[in-house]
């Protein structure tokens, strides 16, 4: 047995820690302790050691802690097991999931939960069978539609937005892998072209290059962290201080390769929002996905676009979610603990997420099942879901008609917490789709007043009592939602439904990372 002042190689601690906590914990887990401040690295030259009592220290202000600070926060209801603490990012944003980010969604464990065929201590009924048609009328990103198709279950989204239906059908699309490559390798050799006559690439090597140097110096990796963390340095004035001093070095480096930062215009979210760079970058990769003939193919390129244009907004890496103001020069950032700058180019991005979306919709396309799942673009309030299934799929609307849908599993949007159009307004302006923000129910800009939530219980009622004309006798209707304003009763009532149970369920890994007690629940409704 060790000591508690024993020092640990990165795999020592990783086993140590594992036996401690009952879970896995794994050397890169560890690793990143190190290299975010919190355990000190003691040894160089390759060879990381931390201690022991550092690492102890380290879980035991933590570890365990969460779920009975959430419970004494939230009460004894919450259910732990719906918390779904034991999968990693990587398993709770599996395959398509993320293919594109999207503010609000849920993970897929949750929907997982209610549609398969498991029973435990929670959940005592079996609510979908494999074959049952399962409808999502707040699609979002549509992760209900996806794990439908997991589960070998059909699925209809619908969503007010024009861009999340895109979002949603390029998840569960299905696609022509070679053709999709060779377009996606076409549209990388134009822009590789591009950039060989511009003089980007040199800029950002050399800019890179003096940052790198200046980093090093000023906040070397891990010690400046640590010492932040132990106190030993003010944060926002030794920051300003190095932000200032290499300043200089960026301006010379602009001006000696003429570099345009901001635009002629600063009209519109891609004008405002973009150094100049960046756009005309994206104006060529646009105008070659135009020249793309399959339809598909167009649209889940497109998607790759639109992802990689939203890392290439002009902010700060610690104002992503908010977007306070441009910025066009280099800036100290609280997030890395460096001198950091904004992109020139959207090469990287591009590629790296060319990539990735390939390697995510083969993925899922392994494990899919055949079925269909589709996401409609309309208002759910007043939509003829079953005429529009017929228009855009034969097939799939007679199976509807025929069978019916089974039920619903949805998150539907809050009141005045989430500007769902906003979100995404580099999409709607480059790609010229139609902004609905007035048909959002519980819009973000309509506030959180009397009058809003009138509308919103309206709204989700109307919502309800539309869509039940497409479902079964027998349905079942679970809704995921932060019920603070105790609405919910009203909405089932208004929609002839009744609650018939609750699930009370922690949420720990909030959007924008968000580590404060919350939680939501899933609404259990049948006809009444």
């Amino acid at each position: 047995m060790t000591a508690m002042n024993d020092l640990l190689t990165i795999n020592d601690a990783s086993r140590w820690a594992s036996a401690y906590l009952g879970k896995n914990v794994t050397p890169s887990n560890i690793a990143y302790l190190v290299q975010y401040g919190r355990v000190k690295k003691i040894g160089d030259n390759g060879a990381t050691q931390i201690a022991q009592d550092d690492l102890l220290r380290y879980y035991q202000s933590y570890a365990g802690s969460r779920e009975v600070n959430f419970k004494a926060r939230l009460g004894d209801d919450l259910n732990w097991a719906l918390s779904f603490d034991q999968y990693k990012e990587a398993e709770t944003t599996k395959h398509v999931h993320r293919l594109h980010p999207y503010k609000g969604k849920f993970i897929p464990q949750l929907v997982g939960y209610f549609l398969d065929d498991h029973t435990d201590a929670f959940k005592t009924d079996v609510y979908f069978q494999k074959g049952d048609i399962v409808l999502d009328p707040f699609a979002g990103s549509g992760t209900t539609l996806v794990q439908a198709a997991e589960l070998g279950m059909h699925a209809v989204g619908v969503d007010i937005s024009a861009f999340n239906a895109l979002i949603g059908n390029c998840k569960i699309g299905r696609y022509d892998f070679a053709e999709v490559k060779n377009e996606l390798a076409r549209i990388t050799g134009a822009l590789k072209e591009f950039l060989a006559n511009s003089p980007i690439v040199e800029f950002e090597e050399k800019l890179l290059l003096a940052l790198n140097q200046f980093n090093g110096r000023y906040f070397p990796v891990p010690d400046y962290k640590y010492r932040l963390r132990q106190g030993e340095i003010d944060e926002a004035r030794y920051g300003a201080e190095k932000e200032k001093e290499f300043l200089p070095i960026y301006r010379e480096w602009v001006k000696k390769y003429h570099v345009k930062l901001r635009q002629d215009s600063a009209d519109g979210f891609l004008n405002k929002w973009y150094l100049q760079p960046v756009r005309d970058e994206i104006e060529l990769v646009f105008s070659e996905i135009k020249k793309i003939t399959n339809v598909n193919v167009k649209k889940i390129i497109s998607v790759i676009l639109s992802r990689a244009i939203r890392s290439c907004r002009a902010t700060t890496h610690a104002d992503l979610a908010t977007l306070v103001e441009p910025v066009t020069a280099t800036y100290y950032c609280h997030k890395h603990g460096k001198v950091c700058k904004p992109l020139f180019s959207m090469l990287k991005w591009w590629e790296t997420y060319a990539k990735d979306t390939l390697k995510r919709l083969a993925q899922f396309d392994r494990i899919r099942t055949a079925t269909f799942q589709m996401c409609l673009t309309g208002d759910s309030r007043t939509l003829d879901i079953f005429a529009e299934l017929r228009r855009r799929n034969a097939d799939f609307g007679a199976l509807a008609e025929r069978q019916k849908i089974r039920g619903i599993f949805s998150s539907p949007p809050y009141v005045g917490l989430i500007d769902y159009h906003e979100q995404h307004a580099y999409a709607y302006d480059l790609f010229g789709f139609q902004r609905r923000d007035e048909a959002e129910i519980g819009a973000m800009f309509k506030g959180q007043g009397r009058e809003a939530k009138e509308n919103y219980r309206r709204g989700i009622s109307d919502v309800l009592n539309n869509c039940k004309r497409f479902l079964a006798d027998d349905y079942h209707v679970f809704l995921v939602a932060n019920d603070k304003y105790k609405m919910y009763p009203t909405i089932a009532e208004n929609a002839g439904m009744k609650i018939v149970n609750q699930f009370k369920r922690p949420v720990l890994n909030r959007t924008e990372k968000d580590k404060g007690a919350y939680s939501e629940i899933i609404f259990h409704l049948q006809e009444k």
